[in-house]
């Protein structure tokens, strides 16, 4: 999608979960741990015609269904087909199917992105609002070998590398495993056998992290300077994020998000430490004001909540039309995250291109 600013801008997909839920009376629970990707066992038509919806907005950049793919997760699928769960030997051709759909249902120039949930996205129940994980998963080096570990199982699926132009790591709701992620990539392989990772920069890659509540700090405390620091400093790995944003969070809080998270690229940048422009993701819920209840796993309004004055799109694009307005940002991409319709996805749009 070409921008009327300098930053151009490119339009990303919405909840796919929800979406599924919404849309085609799919039922999530706890068992279905894998949650949107459980349809890549049970039934990858509806997965298709979901993806299709999104995909014929359209949209520039089509997320893969595999957000909750996890060797646990698939351990803990049980179907008829596999009542004691899915051993790892098989999930890559699970993993094979998620990108085969996303390419057969997205726009002939549109691009795919690999989706790649936090360590608490696979936890029961989940846990990427709280990041509070477990004693197993609790460091940056733990979370370096989970994430390692998972990226093992990417790299077996045939010639991954040029399917894909981006790996999306979202919702990340720790300062450790921000650093973990980072650490996960290094231009030099660590064994002759890694050596077509996904790891070594081929693929650029974003993180986005998610600022649940009111506040506006990660869940585990930690400061926007101190997420920003993690994400873009050099100390951490050779390989710089092609982007970083925000998703999973209220649209009202992207302004006062926005503002930060540029104060601290332009801090960043005057220290001599921002080898170039970052592009920014943000991919914020797509509700009214609607919180996501772990134990009931549904979205409930909350009783002091007051209807916005601006309709999702309208804010959205706003903060988009600032953002390339400031010119700290490569590029734009923008799109919504849970609650986020193919619908709103056209509304926004259409709002974009209005200006």
């Amino acid at each position: 999608m070409a921008s009327t600013g300098t930053t151009p801008v490119r339009l990303l997909d919405g909840g796919l979960g929800t979406s599924l839920a919404d849309n085609y009376d799919v039922k999530f629970d706890d068992n279905t741990p894998l949650w949107s990707s459980h349809l890549l066992v049970a039934d990858p038509d509806t997965l298709r015609a979901c993806q299709k919806d999104f995909a014929e907005v359209p949209v520039d950049i089509l997320l893969t269904a595999t957000y909750q793919v996890s060797v646990e997760s698939f351990s803990r699928t049980k179907t008829l087909a596999y009542p004691e769960g899915i051993d790892r030997s098989k999930i890559p051709s699970f993993l094979e199917l998620a990108v085969s759909i996303a390419e057969e249902v997205k726009a002939p120039t549109a691009e795919l992105a690999l989706s790649l949930g936090p360590y608490g996205a696979c936890m029961i129940p989940n846990e990427e609002y709280s990041g509070k994980y477990d004693d197993e998963h609790n460091s940056t080096e733990q979370l370096l070998n989970w994430h390692r570990d998972r990226i093992r199982l990417f790299d077996q699926i045939d010639r991954l590398k040029p399917r894909v132009t981006y790996i999306g790591f979202e919702t990340v709701p720790r300062l450790d495993e921000i650093k973990a992620i980072r650490k996960l990539f290094g231009r030099t392989p660590s064994t002759p056998l890694e050596g077509s990772s996904l790891r070594h920069g081929d693929v650029p890659y974003w993180i986005s992290c998610v600022f649940p509540g009111d506040h506006y700090i990660l869940p585990d405390g930690s400061s926007v300077d101190q997420v920003i620091d993690a994400l873009l400093s050099p100390n951490y790995s050779d390989i710089i994020p092609w982007g970083i944003g925000i998703n999973c969070t209220k649209v009202a809080k992207l302004p006062e998000l926005l503002q930060a998270y540029e104060t601290a690229v332009s801090r960043l940048a005057s220290a001599g430490q921002l080898q170039s422009r970052p592009s920014l993701v943000l991919y914020p819920d797509g509700t009214n004001g609607e919180v996501y209840d772990i134990t009931t796993k549904s979205w409930q309004l909350p009783e002091s909540h007051q209807a916005p004055v601006h309709s999702w799109e309208r804010q959205l694009a706003d903060c988009v039309k600032n953002a390339q307005s400031q010119h700290y940002w490569r590029s734009v991409v923008v799109g919504g995250c849970c609650k986020a319709r193919h619908q709103d996805i056209t509304r926004l749009r259409e709002a974009l291109r209005d200006g």
